[in-house]
């Protein structure tokens, strides 16, 4: 039993009764998060962003198109103004704190970095103190977790205890756990850990300049962003190319390389895809698991031509190639005004969720089934509780655990199917970055030096989706153990390869 918590008093007269840990906990995550306010605010401008682009469709496809786009304009400008509220806050780990592009004079001195840091050592310092951060506050809020257990629950063991013990000891789940926080992570932080802004580096490169010391003139030089990246972009020829690892004429330090015209980091590119990716995965299989949620309940309850109904709906979709219907998805509303919203990404990540909903309720089908004929749901039958109530309380809780396994193994596919997407040239519009379009561009260069264009994002893609199915099959382990070892083929129907 916990060392307070005697008596079975509820949670806020246990808080009141020995307030100094909560305390202490609240005080030093309030300390974490005012390290980082000004990035999480922009995230979480960020995010509303996407929120307020998901209204206005759902708005538009009720009252219409023409009145939205100027309630849209009126949202996007407020958010604008909120996320330039947001750089001005005070951030530890920004890019202003920990600087990594200045140029170099002859006598070897770096001017403009941090401390006078070679580039490639300032910004090494600015990502392992950004994942430093991360692994700091997952810590802290892991110690929130067990504290709470020592101090303020009542009840000695739960089953989530076990199932933490048996996740805390599968290394498998443990390595998709590490791969997808790193993927994370590069997705909110990546102003921060990227070598330059994306919008000196993607969307207004001839309104920046660089600094440089030219040799030619033994003088400080400025030159514009956009003239510096063509020439440096790798092109697969001797001295045209900038591999990984490597300093452009300009002194600035490319850890992936760069691309091809015009010559973009490709590092920074990748940093603020992943946020495409993330983002349209999220959204994506959010759709999918209320669709294939509320379907499950729905069917398992109500059975007969309800359930039939289903069946022949979600057969009728999974009988067509997903690519297929992504394709007709593209060819109909890329001219459509929904289609500016987020370059398209609030449309596809729709189209993935209609396209995924039916594999994902065949995973969790047999799990509502069972569920429903379960004593407590008769009993809830028998004393006339709403059929809806019924479903909320003593079905869908039983559900989520596999609604959540799977899902985190379908979000891979998703990241698979935005690629293949986008490296057919159907997907996010440029200049807005994508994983698949940067092995698009790069794919006539994979026989030359500069193979790191296609070769790099590829083997990311390979990661994060082994990453996620890594942690989807530890949180399977550990909430069912008896499945351990077992194929989840039925949850991996749904993620397949993608679209």
């Amino acid at each position: 039993m916990s060392e307070t918590a005697t008596t079975e008093l509820p949670f806020r007269e246990r808080l009141r009764e020995n307030p100094r840990p909560a305390l202490l906990w609240v005080g030093v995550l309030g300390v974490l998060l005012a390290l980082e306010i000004g990035a999480i605010t922009s995230v979480a401008i960020t995010v509303m962003s996407g929120l307020a682009g998901a209204v206005a469709s759902a708005v538009a496809m009720v009252v219409g198109g023409p009145v939205v786009p100027s309630i849209g304009g009126a949202i996007d400008g407020a958010l604008t103004s909120a996320a330039h509220v947001a750089d001005g806050l005070p951030t530890l780990l920004s890019r202003d704190v920990i600087p990594n592009q200045g140029y170099q004079t002859p006598d070897g001195t770096w001017h403009g970095t941090f401390l006078g840091l070679e580039p490639k050592y300032a910004w090494l310092l600015r990502v392992v103190m950004v994942y430093a951060y991360m692994f700091a506050l997952l810590w802290w809020c892991w110690r929130g977790y067990r504290l709470y257990v020592r101090h303020y629950r009542f009840a000695d063991w739960t089953p989530r205890d076990d199932m933490v013990d048996r996740l805390r000891t599968h290394r498998w789940g443990q390595f998709g756990f590490v791969v997808v926080l790193l993927f994370v992570g590069m997705a909110l932080f990546a102003p921060t850990v990227s070598p330059t802004p994306a919008d000196q580096n993607i969307y207004h490169t001839s309104q920046y300049e660089v600094q440089y010391y030219d040799a030619d003139s033994e003088s400080v030089e400025t030159i514009a962003v956009l003239d510096a990246n063509l020439d440096t972009a790798s092109r697969g020829a001797g001295t045209t190319n900038i591999g990984p690892w490597q300093y452009d004429q300009y002194d600035r330090f490319h850890p992936f390389g760069t691309m091809p015209n015009p010559g973009q980091d490709l590092f920074t590119f990748m940093a603020y895809g992943a946020r495409i990716s993330l983002a349209i995965g999220l959204i994506a299989i959010g759709v999918s698991v209320v669709l294939a949620g509320g379907f499950a309940m729905l069917t398992a309850y109500y059975k007969g031509l309800v359930d039939l109904s289903v069946v022949f709906v979600s057969d009728s979709i999974q009988s067509l190639p997903g690519i297929l219907l992504l394709l007709l998805v593209v060819a109909v509303f890329q001219s459509h005004w929904l289609w500016e919203i987020y370059n398209g990404g609030l449309l596809l990540a729709l189209a993935f969720g209609v396209v995924y909903w039916p594999g994902l309720w065949r995973a969790v089908r047999g799990p509502a089934l069972q569920v429903a004929e379960q004593e407590w749901v008769d009993a809830a039958k028998s004393y006339g509780q709403r059929s809806m109530t019924t479903m909320r309380k003593h079905m869908l809780p039983y559900l989520l655990s596999y609604l959540l396994i799977y899902g985190s193994m379908s979000l891979g596919g998703v990241i698979i199917g935005i690629a293949g997407l986008s490296f057919l040239g159907l997907g996010i519009d440029p200049p807005t970055p994508e994983w698949g379009r940067a092995i698009d561009t790069g794919q006539d260069y994979v026989t030359t030096p500069a193979w790191h264009i296609s070769l790099l994002p590829g083997i990311l893609i390979v990661i994060v989706v082994t990453g996620f199915n890594a942690l989807g099959d530890g949180i399977r382990d550990a909430m069912d153990p008896e499945s351990e070892g077992e194929d989840a083929s039925a949850g991996a129907t749904a993620t397949g390869g993608g679209a």
